[in-house]
């Protein structure tokens, strides 16, 4: 082409004596003229064209690589690849270092290029993987920040062979012997990387999950795992940054169990006076009959109790003779209906009402339920109008609950 426009310079006599320098600048004015028409041919028409093929599909995968701009930046390689391939017929021999120069810059052009391309790929791929169910229970931002690590490295080898005009696989070699210094350099990012991968494998972690790490004062909601670091909402709103190693080293509480079980644990005791503990007189019998809950129940036991004792021939004038209903005992069994008839109670897990070892501090009665609302503020009330429920109906049962000050003021 320099040839060309030597010879036509000359042949039309547009200047007096034409020079290489010229027409080195008139054949580099060609070559960015067509440069910039395949830009805007690539950026107005094929550009556009593929907009309007994704937009009239269904899927919306497409949609967001246009979105992430992925097209936008590939098609900058069109007219630095024209360039970069024309560039040489703007030079003579003499020019030889120039023409180098200028083609190693177009190389660290396409090279960025390449980088921001695969980036804008890779948020792409996340942001379509996030779409789907399988991203709750195996997220991939781990991978992907890896890779991303690994293709700035690998561009940090080309970069330094397109500088240096070496092979990138010298530049390998070079490193092997760096492998010791490379692996103290990078040891948190390898750790980290490790332990992504074991977080993910076991499914120990997900986003969304409800964590509980007291050694780093997180307790919330897990709203971002990183390659380096996980992301903790707390319930305060603050947010707790993790390292991801850290919870492969350390112990941590994750509450995703209790969410997919569909219930959430009441787990609480309330501590009876023994002092109060008694045998059921008639006159009490009469009134816990007339306890909606309790009823059949109370007449059932009766039946039970007076079969038992008649069959056995026990003499009854003495109390501690034979089977007897006592408050406690009947109070336990009330609680128990009055459970199973609570709307918010899950009946299909765990429920026990039990007595457990007498203490200093009286009878404890445990309640050992699950809500099936997960909501904490839900769960909480609950839990508290239940509690509020029991503790309001103990006295009907003649029955006190255990306090340490009126023992005190007792004595």
């Amino acid at each position: 082409m320099l040839k060309i426009v030597t010879q036509w310079l000359s042949d039309y006599q547009l200047v007096d004596k034409p020079n290489e320098l010229l027409a080195q600048f008139i054949v580099l004015g060609i070559i960015f003229i067509i440069a910039y028409f395949a830009n805007l041919f690539s950026k107005q028409i094929l550009l556009n064209a593929i907009k309007f093929i994704f937009k009239a599909t269904k899927t919306n995968w497409d949609d967001i690589l246009l979105e992430k701009q992925v097209f936008h930046r590939l098609v900058n390689f069109v007219p630095t690849l024209i360039i970069w391939r024309m560039l040489p017929q703007a030079f003579t021999e003499k020019s030889y270092e120039i023409a180098t120069a200028c083609r190693t810059a177009l190389l660290i052009i396409m090279l960025v290029i390449a980088l921001r391309t695969i980036d804008a790929l890779l948020s792409a791929v996340e942001q379509i993987y996030e779409q789907y169910p399988i991203s709750n229970r195996i997220p991939i931002k781990v991978f992907l920040q890896a890779i991303k690590i690994i293709e700035y490295i690998i561009a940090a080898i080309f970069f330094v062979a397109i500088i240096a005009a070496i092979e990138p696989a010298k530049i390998l070699a070079a490193m092997g012997a760096l492998t010791a210094v490379t692996m103290l350099v990078f040891k948190d990012t390898i750790l980290s990387f490790v332990s992504g991968i074991q977080l993910i494998a076991n499914k120990m972690v997900v986003e969304g999950d409800w964590i509980e790490m007291p050694s780093y004062g997180a307790d919330g909601d897990v709203i971002d795992i990183s390659l380096m670091t996980i992301k903790v909402q707390n319930w305060n709103k603050t947010i707790s940054t993790i390292p991801t190693s850290a919870l492969t080293t350390h112990s941590f509480k994750n509450w995703r169990g209790m969410t997919e079980s569909g219930g959430r644990r009441i787990k609480r005791s309330i501590s009876l006076d023994m002092n109060s503990i008694k045998f059921c007189t008639a006159e009490m019998l009469d009134r816990f009959k007339k306890i909606d809950f309790i009823s059949q129940y109370i007449d059932q036991k009766l039946n039970d109790v007076t079969e038992h004792n008649a069959q056995n021939k026990i003499d009854q004038t003495i109390l501690v003779n034979g089977r007897r209903l006592t408050n406690i005992g009947t109070f336990r069994a009330y609680c128990v209906a009055y459970l199973k008839n609570h709307p918010k109670i899950h009946k299909d897990m765990t429920f026990l009402v039990r007595q457990l070892a007498p203490t200093e501090s009286g009878v404890p009665i445990e309640i050992y339920v699950f809500s099936n609302d997960q909501n904490w503020g839900n769960y909480e009330d609950i839990q508290g109008d239940i509690f509020d429920h029991f503790l309001a109906v103990i006295p009907e049962f003649d029955l006190k609950v255990f306090q340490k000050f009126s023992e005190l003021n007792q004595g």
